[in-house]
């Protein structure tokens, strides 16, 4: 009985305050349209920036993992480079296609030159000088760094300026 009326205090201080408060607002006029619009441009870059922060930032988290061509997307034991970016941006409620040639044909191409983290960055690397049929994706991690899987390294960082990135870079997407 006392907690009952304990509670009910606490709810009309509660009230009282809310209505007090209430009272004492004063309402500034403002343009709606350019309020809505530059409030949705700020959190759309923001949540961008941040979804790709986290996505690398979980990325890492498979460090070494090993590289399994034709891997199972249901499974975080290994990773081909498309379950993993599949995985990876799956988290952050960006729905990819299967396979990195299917996945380098959603999203808006962004120039080399344009790239952001969390872009997505493929290359034919049976084909060099960009030619080829696209068979590797990697995210871009910034400062000319990938964050991918392939081979013996397993989910590793590689430099896109150097070697076979180089060489055999194609196209890049951004999905966020």
């Amino acid at each position: 009985m006392k907690n009952n009326k304990f509670i009910n205090k606490i709810i009309v201080l509660g009230l009282c305050a809310t209505i007090g408060l209430a009272g004492s607002l004063t309402i500034q006029p403002t343009n709606h349209a350019y309020a809505a619009e530059t409030s949705t441009a700020n959190t759309s870059a923001l949540s961008s920036s941040a979804k790709a922060a986290n996505i690398i930032k979980q990325g890492e988290k498979f460090m070494g993992r090993k590289y399994q061509f034709g891997a199972p997307t249901t499974s975080t034991r290994t990773f081909d480079c498309s379950s993993f970016t599949l995985y990876l941006y799956k988290q952050y409620g960006v729905k990819l296609p299967r396979t990195s040639i299917n996945q380098s044909k959603v999203g808006k191409t962004v120039s080399k030159s344009n790239l952001k983290p969390g872009d997505l960055v493929f290359f034919s690397t049976t084909n060099r000088n960009g030619k080829g049929k696209v068979n590797h994706v990697a995210i871009y991690a910034g400062n000319g760094r990938l964050l991918h899987t392939y081979g013996s390294p397993g989910v590793t960082y590689s430099n896109m300026n150097t070697g076979i990135w180089k060489s055999s870079f194609v196209v890049a997407k951004r999905v966020l």
